[in-house]
């Protein structure tokens, strides 16, 4: 399946999830926590709040993402996630505060010209990312774990996207340098951007799963989970 495909096959999928469903997953865990320090990814876990009449907690994991490598983009971002679920749960059984509820965690790199590229170290690399891809379209690929906190079960999965470019004039690249906020987004990858968006030519896949949160990863992952976790 090309890219285009698995977009429009995303699209789909999510128009597809029943909602009654959602919710009957939703009331098993009505204690819901988003492990993340990403205002991009709150804004989609917002959206489907929303949507779906939930409330959910923010946890930030505060692990030393660079320890963990591994030369597959997928297999990194999901053991990425899983290792940000270890130290939430962790954290929260200190604090005596680790029943029953359900912990998402996600993590994401962008792919470009067959290197993986995680946040810039600096303003040389990200002025380096952001030109680079005029050259070759550029892929997220971003992960969505579920762990029940009550016996540390988890449910996974990641979900690809890929952006195509027209070239970000040098006076765009200069004021998102000052900005600063591309130091905090996989790649400097921001295509919600109002200087980055204009130059996007096309996109295959959902735009919540390049913001870092495929929703309908999530929605899937979360009728998974419901269904073979074991009755309460």
């Amino acid at each position: 399946m090309g890219n285009a495909d698995a977009g429009s096959a995303a699209v789909a999928e999510a128009a597809a999830i029943d909602g009654a469903v959602v919710a009957q997953a939703l009331r098993r865990w009505p204690r819901i926590i988003l492990g993340t320090s990403s205002s991009a990814r709150r804004g989609v876990m917002d959206e489907l709040a929303a949507q779906y009449g939930f409330q959910y907690e923010i946890a930030k994991a505060g692990i030393d993402e660079s320890v963990i490598r591994h030369e597959d983009a997928r297999q990194l971002v999901l053991s990425l996630a899983h290792a940000k679920a270890d130290a939430i749960r962790a954290a929260l059984r200190q604090q005596g505060t680790d029943g029953h509820g359900l912990l998402v965690t996600c993590d994401q790199v962008v792919l470009h010209e067959g290197t993986i590229l995680e946040k810039p170290a600096d303003e040389a690399q990200a002025r380096d990312f952001i030109a680079g891809y005029a050259r070759a379209p550029a892929a997220t690929v971003g992960s969505v774990v579920l762990t029940d906190l009550s016996n540390g079960r988890s449910w996974g999965g990641v979900d690809v996207a890929e952006i195509h470019f027209q070239a970000i004039p040098e006076a765009s690249i200069d004021a998102l340098i000052a900005e600063g906020e591309v130091f905090w987004c996989a790649g400097g990858l921001m295509v919600e951007h109002a200087l980055v968006a204009p130059h996007v030519t096309r996109m295959d896949g959902t735009l919540d799963s390049v913001m870092g949160l495929a929703k309908h990863l999530l929605l899937r992952l979360l009728c998974q989970a419901a269904a073979e976790a074991p009755a309460s």
